[in-house]
């Protein structure tokens, strides 16, 4: 009988891709011995056993190679299924109506709990903001967030403590003071609430905070990304949790991954008046509408379905010429060349939509994914130190 919570299982889809066949030939295995299928309340087919694939895999593709090579990291973190994200299990679109703080350790420990609190130590939240205030003027809300994790883990002794329950501890007083840090004001009453202050502008409908918080748990992790191996690669040599988090913090930080919605951000501020005409101009440039799409979604990105789903409600307060100008967007774009928007489009409308900071999109994607990449590394301390090595091929010239 198959485990009621069903780890370390894969679904036939996740088999077939990992050996790299067809579902039918999966079965093709069982009839000859060579797999064990068993059934799981809730899943459509068979599941198998993930060491059982895994045994499999080795004997007939993979390849052996230099001691500590990882071919395949198992998380029990993040699934991405059939158009749906899941957070250990829950469905992340459902989870985006808890607060923030809960979501996040719930990530961390699977326990979900409604009056989880982030605190953070005042003096260290002002040496951070003493430290910003000497950047330039017009940094970026990421190279703040850089800066304020690596003052602030000068004022954590015992940050070196990799441990379980320290980690946990270290992440949610870190969220805390970067969120704090980002604003110029006292801190406010929860992480969601001290990075609407940092964000917003004069202009901004304060009932755009809750959207930010449904943005910022939608964005809290999706699997394992680049950013996301970084983080795993840094916790496999030990470091402590600030410089894991340093680590996702470079990854993240180019046009390809973290920056990916600036261009989106750029095309909706001309697209607001004629969206049309904003469209036809992309076109003819060659460059297409940017926004839509996917490497792992095929049909849907159930972020930002979820988050531009909120945006329409009239309850929150967004500009309705921008949410009326996102949605011709997508009709057409989707039409046209039969696609999806992204969340790199959901986090743009949303900053649009509110007359926030330009670098919003980035600045809520590096700092919700702080809460996966902590997860990753509570993970990654439990596994065998040191274990990525990826074998080089030399092609430089011959000694000699």
């Amino acid at each position: 009988m198959a485990p009621s919570d069903g780890r370390n299982l894969l679904t036939t889809s996740q088999a077939a891709a990992r050996l790299g066949v067809k579902p039918e030939t999966v079965y093709a295995y069982v009839s000859r011995g060579l797999l064990t299928s068993s059934r799981l309340s809730g899943v459509r087919g068979s599941v198998f056993d993930v060491d059982e694939v895994e045994a499999l895999a080795g004997r007939d593709t993979a390849r052996r190679t230099d001691i500590g090579a990882v071919e395949r990291i198992r998380t029990q973190i993040t699934l991405l299924d059939d158009g749906h994200l899941y957070f250990r299990g829950r469905d992340a679109v459902e989870l985006s109506s808890h607060p923030f703080e809960s979501v996040a350790h719930f990530v961390w420990t699977g326990e979900l709990l409604d009056d989880v609190q982030f605190d953070a130590d005042p003096v260290v939240v002002q040496r951070c903001r003493e430290a910003v205030g000497l950047m330039a003027p017009d940094s970026r809300s990421m190279d703040r967030i850089r800066i304020a994790v690596d003052i602030a883990s000068t004022y954590r002794p015992l940050r070196f403590d990799t441990g379980y329950t320290s980690v946990v501890r270290e992440a949610g007083h870190l969220l805390a003071t970067v969120a704090a840090a980002l604003v110029g004001v006292a801190p406010q009453q929860s992480v969601a609430e001290s990075i609407w202050a940092a964000i917003k502008s004069e202009e901004s409908d304060p009932r755009g905070l809750a959207p930010l918080q449904v943005a910022l748990v939608l964005m809290a992790d999706h699997g394992l990304a680049a950013s996301t191996l970084g983080v795993r690669v840094a916790a496999s040599t030990r470091a402590n949790l600030y410089s894991v988090l340093a680590a996702g913090l470079g990854c993240i930080d180019g046009p390809l991954h973290g920056s990916a919605a600036d261009p989106v951000y750029r095309f909706l501020m001309t697209a607001i008046d004629d969206p049309i005409a904003a469209i036809a101009t992309q076109l003819r440039s060659g460059t297409g509408v940017p926004g839509f799409g996917h490497v792992v979604y095929t049909d849907r990105d159930p972020r930002a379905e979820e988050l531009l789903r909120v945006l329409r409600d009239p309850a929150h307060g967004a500009q309705t010429a921008v949410i009326a100008a996102a949605d011709v967007v997508i009709e057409e774009v989707s039409d046209r060349f039969d696609t999806f928007p992204n969340s790199d489009f959901a986090l743009a409308t949303f900053t649009c939509a509110y007359g926030l900071r330009p670098d919003t999109p980035e600045m809520l994607f590096a700092f919700a994914r702080m809460v996966g990449w902590t997860a990753h590394a509570l993970e990654e301390y439990e596994e065998s130190p040191l274990r990525f090595r990826i074998p080089g091929i030399y092609t430089g010239t011959r000694p000699g």
